[in-house]
């Protein structure tokens, strides 16, 4: 409680807790805690300041003067009401808000019509329109009427200050939120203040903008909080302009489905059809931002390419065609009962599910098909990170030993291993940033260059060649020179967080498990696809079945099947295949059939082993929202529904449960777990996944297994490579906004990405003959990739390639990933990727 408790027996106040003071305001004796600013304590009193400029996640600006009170200290009133936005509480202070005192009052309304000289009051087409704080607060606290009467001041507009965000200017009231935010949280500075006292005006960070002059200042992940954050319609989404009015939307709270981040939004749509995302508020994830991936990427659901019925490939023709939910399901099941007959079916599941469509896969495999041939990592694997995901992570929770947002921002270190926050999980960077930059906790990163994420959370890298992390990692306690590093992390609460990239580099997650267990420091796993924490909980996994349970274990078996209704001894004991084992088996002819959940053979360690081995299985079933390479080789093609039409949860990285419902209804769409449900009917088999409230109880009724967990892996670190004549070492990762298929069709997002290039070291350069902004080609004897040079702190011997930019599809291209050796040459000017 704020309010102060009442006065003893003897008439005197009861003592004010240490570190805390004693003030009135509006008449009302609060307490509250030392540095605490006026309006922070007024809220909590419920009494509503209005302000435009005061955000509690923004340091304090007073730029709009809009939040004046009268403040009286030591029994003497200040001269001039205070910005009760950036003055702290202190003991024996009475304050008087625009509610008890004329004289803030007064001075609010002066402020209002001071705003409103120059505000066109467009209202009418203005976005804003309907939500604006400014139209709230001047009903409420200005003035009836105004008495300017010259011209107001106007602009060309709008000015791009992104590919998506719009400025325009005569709309602004200088209260600076989004330059605060562009510079505290983003750390980008993409705005900036231009020009002083009347001139004084928002425009992008190094152009001229008080001449008109657009521009695309510094280029930000974030950029769209700016959006909602503004106060008023100055800054408007170049996607959302003049589509809608906010009273002709509907509003569902939902959750982001493209990172592990698991940030709360709100959708907000209209006939049948999405409009716009927001951030939601939720202090203990998100808090209130949201990367502009999450905000924007949402089109893909009325991509042209969408499929909306089932397809069969016809017998004579052998192309796809539609055909009803009857037929495609019973050709499903004939054709996946006859190769589980002969050799068995593999299930690729993929890393963007629910936890309830992935606990579904988990479960069609081991009942309807009899097989442990199950994984959802679409992406480089092995067979260490499965031993490492067995033993680390799988079971833990928040509430047990699991890590969470608030654990990072009260860390004294943070060691990120192979983990590239901003492009990764861009949630988990902005906690970082905001942990360093109060300066008490301390960033380091394992990696190559000073990337952005260094950068910006003001961290130390401990730069090596690709490949050689896990050497690094071992040798962190033996090198002197970084034995600051092994200090940091002994403190209480440090925390270690690999990325899923460690699973490209031998030795890695055994090496930064002996360290945290050296070290004390707590161990987390930041995936990279919303979806790969649930489904490890769920059981897609060859050596795994849902709760963590091995599936060696004949107790574990014994309490699933028990769970599903089975006979004893009817679940498969032995360890099934991996993804990567799945094609090689299907590619030979060891495995007759494939059922593939929304995964992009691009994606995968080696894109041309994989289209060999869905054109060389007997039969494929692929679970698809759009077309892919994937549509091209299969047998029955099943449409599931996006995330917006239908219901379900994700896990975070944290373990934190994110559920949502749905938000689109009567689309048709069908989740992924009825589909599996209808096709196991089919096989007669029964999996109990008709809904996905149906399956969450299923999995609920199992619960976490509670038996010994595997050892964790003991895999010695191998030796980087060493580039020859004309070689360097390949470092790579996927940019946040690149070419996925979940955020393609949207231009405006796309305009934000950050430009493909290749990435050498000054000495690499001229080692190779290499001239930067000159095209460089990097080459391997599958293919090769073009794109301009620029110079960066990289080791030497190595170039660094975006995996999936631009023309950079690095798998695809080169068949390679993070370590491999590759050539580089110098381009012909105007060589084509």
């Amino acid at each position: 409680m704020t309010v102060a408790p009442e006065q003893n027996q003897q008439g005197e106040a009861p003592p004010v807790p240490e570190g805390h003071v004693r003030l009135t305001i509006d008449g009302v004796d609060v307490v509250a805690p030392k540095g605490e600013m006026l309006i922070r304590t007024a809220e909590r009193l419920g009494i509503v300041i209005p302000r435009f400029c005061d955000h509690p996640l923004l340091e304090p600006a007073g730029a709009c003067r809009q939040c004046l009170v009268e403040v009286e200290m030591g029994g003497r009133p200040m001269p001039k009401p205070q910005a009760s936005c950036t003055m702290a509480v202190a003991d024996g202070m009475v304050v008087r808000t625009q509610r008890t005192s004329p004289v803030a009052d007064k001075a609010q309304q002066g402020v209002m019509e001071l705003l409103l000289i120059n505000h066109p009051l467009d209202c009418p087409i203005c976005d804003k329109g309907g939500e604006c704080p400014l139209q709230n607060q001047a009903l409420k606290h200005g003035r009836a009427d105004s008495r300017f009467v010259d011209v107001k001041r106007t602009f060309p507009k709008p000015i791009p200050v992104t590919s998506q965000i719009l400025l325009d200017r005569e709309r602004c009231v200088l209260c600076q939120r989004c330059t605060r935010f562009s510079q505290q949280i983003a750390g980008d500075r993409f705005l900036d203040m231009l020009e002083r006292g009347v001139h004084q005006q928002v425009g992008t960070s190094g152009t001229a903008a008080i001449e008109g002059a657009g521009g695309t200042g510094e280029q930000s992940y974030f950029s769209g909080n700016t959006i909602q954050i503004c106060p008023v319609g100055a800054l408007t989404s170049a996607a959302y302009r003049f589509r809608a009015r906010p009273f002709d939307l509907m509003s569902t709270p939902s959750v982001c489905e493209h990172c592990a981040s698991g940030c709360a939004q709100r959708t907000d749509w209209r006939r049948g059809k999405v409009m716009r995302r927001l951030a939601g508020e939720d202090p203990a994830v998100n808090e209130e931002w949201n990367c502009d991936k999450g905000r924007f990427a949402f089109t893909y659901t009325t991509a042209a390419d969408r499929v909306l019925r089932p397809m069969v490939r016809d017998d004579r023709s052998g192309e796809l065609r539609e055909a009803s939910w009857t037929e495609a399901l019973r050709t499903a099941a004939d054709g996946l009962l006859a190769a589980r007959k002969k050799n068995g079916v593999g299930v690729l599941a993929g890393g963007r599910l629910t936890v309830e469509d992935a606990y579904a896969y988990a479960k069609f495999a081991r009942v309807a098909l009899g097989t442990n041939d199950v994984d959802f990592r679409a992406r480089p694997h092995s067979t260490e990170e499965l031993e490492f995901l067995a033993s680390e992570v799988v079971g833990t929770r928040l509430d047990d030993e699991g890590v969470s947002y608030a654990d990072l921002e009260a860390a004294p270190a943070v060691l990120c291993v192979a983990f590239e926050p901003e492009e990764e999980s861009p949630i988990v960077f902005l906690r970082l940033r905001k942990a360093a930059r109060t300066g008490k906790t301390r960033v380091f990163h394992i990696g190559q260059w000073r990337t952005p994420s260094v950068e910006k959370t003001f961290g130390e890298l401990v730069a090596c060649a690709p490949g050689a992390e896990a050497t690094v990692v071992s040798a962190l306690p033996l090198r002197s020179e970084r034995a600051d590093v092994v200090e940091a992390l002994r403190r209480t609460g440090s925390v270690v967080l690999v990325g899923e990239r460690a699973a490209e580099i031998p030795g890695l997650f055994s090496a930064v498990v002996r360290l945290a267990d050296l070290t004390g420091a707590r161990l987390a796993w930041v995936p990279r696809r919303a979806g790969e924490r649930g489904a490890l909980e769920a059981g897609v996994l060859p050596t795994l079945l849902p709760g963590g349970r091995p599936v060696t274990d004949p107790d574990a078996r014994a309490e699933v099947e028990l769970s599903w209704g089975l006979r004893p001894g009817a679940l498969p004991a032995r360890p099934g295949r991996d993804t990567g084992a799945m094609l090689a088996a299907a590619t030979s002819g060891e495995l007759s059939g494939l059922v593939v959940g929304g995964v992009d053979p691009y994606d995968l360690p080696d894109p041309r082993l994989a289209e060999e081995a869905l054109r060389a299985a007997d039969f494929v079933v692929s679970l698809e929202l759009r077309h892919s390479a994937v549509t091209a080789h299969a047998d029955v093609v099943l449409p599931v529904a996006p995330a917006v039409e239908k219901s379900g949860s994700y896990l975070n990285w944290e373990g934190r449960q994110r559920p949502f419902g749905t938000i689109l209804e009567g689309t048709g769409a069908v989740p992924d777990c009825r589909v599996l449900d209808t096709l196991a009917v089919e096989m007669d088999a029964d999996l109990f996944t008709q809904t996905p409230e149906a399956t969450a109880d299923d999995l609920q009724r199992l619960g976490v297994y509670s038996g010994r967990r595997p050892d964790t892996p003991r895999e010695p670190a191998s030796a980087a490579h060493r580039p020859g004549q004309g070689q360097a070492v390949l470092a790579t990762w996927r940019q946040l906004i690149d070419n996925g298929s979940l955020q393609d069709g949207e231009p405006h997002l796309a305009g934000t990405a950050r430009a493909p290039v290749a990435r050498l070291s000054a000495v690499t350069a001229r080692r190779l003959g290499v001239v930067f902004g000159e095209p460089v080609t990097v080459a391997t004897e599958r293919g090769a990739v073009t794109l301009p040079a620029a110079e960066t702190d990289l080791p030497d011997g190595v170039v660094w390639l975006p995996t999936n930019s631009g023309p950079s599809a690095v798998r695809r291209n080169l068949g390679a990933g993070h370590g491999a050796l590759v050539t580089v040459t110098a381009a012909p000017t105007g060589g084509e990727a």
